[in-house]
Formats: C-alpha cells, structure tokens, sequence
C-alpha cells in the first residue's frame, strides 16, 4: 500500500482553515465561543496557521457531559478552535484514506449513513435465511492509542501530520473503558497501554472507521455479505454453523485490536424473525421503528410542551426536533406510531 506524504502545506493553508471554519460553526453560530472566534476571524485563523507552521499548536482542555439516550453516553466537546483544526486536517486526509474503506463501512461518511446501512441490510435478508449480528463491548473507550498510531503510519509518511494527529489522540480526555488482558500482556500491560477516544470529536468518528478497517477487509472473506456501522457488525449466510464458526474466529481477531466482543450482542438469528438494527427492526418486506424510540420521543414531546409553556424553548428548535425525528421514523413502517406520538401533544404558550 502506497502511503500519503506531502499534506502538511494544504492542512496549514489559509483558505483549508476558512473552509475548516465555516464547517466547525454550522448550527453553533450563536454561541459565545463561537462568536467571539468570528468577531476576530481572521486574527484567530492566522494564529493558529503561525502555531500549526511553527509546531507549537497544543489542543485545550474538553468539555465532558453526559447524554442519556437508551444508556448514558460521556461526550467530550473540544474547544472551538480545536474543532476548526480537526475539520483543517480531515479536509485533507479523510478523502484519500476514506477510498481505501470496504464500500459497506457505513458511518460518517459521504453518502453513507443510518438508512443506506438498513437498506443495504434489507436486501440481502431478502436473500440470506441467516444474520450474525456482533457487538464491540464498549468500543470508543477500549481503542487502543499505540495500535491506532501504527494504523495512521499505514496510509499516511507525512511527519508534521502524523505528529499533530498525535497530539489530538494523546490530549484527548480520559475516556478508558474496562481493562482487559489479551494474550502476551503481564499483570501492568493494561495500565501501561493508554486507550480510549472521545466520543463527540469529528476525528474520533474518522479514527472509529480507521481502527477497523483492517478488518473489514478482513470479514468481506469470510462471509457472504457483511457490513458495519461504527462497532455494529453484521454478516448473513445460508449457513447458520458457518457463522457460529465465524463468530469463533472474530473473538480472536478482534483480540489483536484489543477489543472484544459484548458478550450479550453477538447472537445469529434468521432473518425471517426480523434484526434490531440502528433504531429499526428490519424484516425482509417490511421495516419497523424499535418500541423505545417511540417511547422516548413521546417523554421528549412532553417535556418540549412544557418548556415551552414556560418560555424556556423557542418554537424553531422544537419543529426542527420534531422533523428530525419524522425524518427518521419515515424510513420505517410508522405512520400509526407518528400520529399518537404526535397529536395528543399541544404547544401552548403560557401567560405573561
């Protein structure tokens, strides 16, 4: 495999970071951190030109919260001026290395995406009696820095990119998940081995797609059909114990990522009895919306009423929460679901 040198001048270029800019700001222009970068834009752009050119550029300290969705996830927020240099290099990286992925790697990436993904799924269950459906236990935090530097050295031989990539993984926030021992560590490998990116970093969901790739490769020879979505997997066959077989080899596979598998979350089904699959149930004729999205976003419309009964929200975020949520329940068999999700709630303004 031929490597990617001589990037550093285009990731340093006045006009990559405007571009870069203009993308980190897109739905956040009206918060104060924002504007203060945009009232002295291009003072603030060519400082951090000086400081990438000069090698001094360092990443500031993240912002941690929690989400709560189906299980609390921990988000870190880099400063502003850090996610315009994250969009700076993946302007320039992301595009060479991203033509070297399997087609069916499906997330955060151009034309890819949650429905494409269910779609691709939906036709070959239409040929497939089997599914083997794999989840990576806790796969964010468990990716180990060591093993993802050497990944990077594999596509890229620019040094000044190489050592800022880097610097993003070494400065990113404490987000290790469990340890675990793999063959050939002793009692201190797995305190010694730093692991763990931030969830909520524009380059983390590049590195996401990276640290697996080898083995997408991989998997396309060892089953008929397979695809993922971050650490969902899934693999169809005519033949169930060839995937009992399959799944065999991919714990040991995956053991020389150091990761493992959800104990709980790599189970083979046929595809006749329907696959909950990104927020869907998927059948081969027919696709449903999962029963808790339904009930989330039923708690969810009533808290919105509320919030703006007592003029804590305004009317445009609740209609784009609700078109968000209609645009993805429309790729599913819902109409029944949206109208008593949606009709027994009133926005009434409260009284001043």
């Amino acid at each position: 495999m031929k490597r990617i040198g001589s990037l550093w001048p285009q990731v340093t270029d006045f006009e990559n970071l405007l571009t870069a800019y203009r993308k980190a700001r897109r739905g956040k222009g009206d918060r104060p951190e924002v504007a203060r970068f945009a009232f002295h834009l291009e003072r603030e752009l060519l400082s951090l030109q000086e400081e990438l050119r000069a090698g001094c550029y360092q990443p500031g300290d993240y912002r941690l919260f929690t989400l709560y969705e189906r299980k609390p996830r921990l988000i870190a927020a880099a400063p502003f001026r850090d996610r315009v240099v994250h969009h700076a290099v993946m302007n320039v990286i992301e595009p060479p290395i991203d033509r070297r992925f399997i087609f069916d790697s499906w997330a955060c990436r151009r034309d890819k995406g949650v429905h494409g993904a269910v779609r691709r799924y939906q036709a070959w269950a239409r040929r497939y009696p089997y599914v083997l459906k794999m989840d990576i236990r806790a796969y964010f935090p468990s990716i180990d820095h060591a093993l993802l530097k050497a990944r990077l050295r594999r596509y890229l031989k620019d040094q000044a990119v190489l050592g800022l990539l880097d610097r993003i993984i070494d400065r990113g926030p404490e987000v290790a998940g469990p340890a675990f021992f793999y063959p050939g560590d002793d009692l201190l490998t797995p305190l010694e081995r730093r692991r763990g990116i931030p969830i909520g970093n524009l380059t983390s969901q590049f590195f996401a797609n990276l640290y697996l790739d080898g083995f997408d490769h991989w998997m396309q020879g060892q089953a008929p059909v397979y695809l993922r979505y971050v650490d969902d997997t899934v693999a169809l066959s005519d033949d169930k114990q060839a995937l009992a077989e399959l799944r065999e080899r991919v714990r040991k596979r995956l053991q020389g990522l150091r990761l493992r598998l959800h104990p709980r979350k790599a189970e083979i089904s046929r595809t006749r009895d329907g696959l909950d699959l990104l927020g869907y149930r998927v059948f081969p004729d027919f696709i449903r919306l999962r029963d808790d999205n339904g009930h989330r976003m039923a708690r969810k419309m009533r808290r919105m009423a509320e919030a703006y009964g007592q003029g804590r929200m305004a009317w445009p975020a609740i209609h784009a929460s609700i078109q968000s949520w209609i645009g993805h329940v429309g790729h599913a068999d819902s109409w029944g679901l949206r109208g008593r999700i949606l009709c027994p709630v009133a926005f009434v303004r409260g009284g001043g």
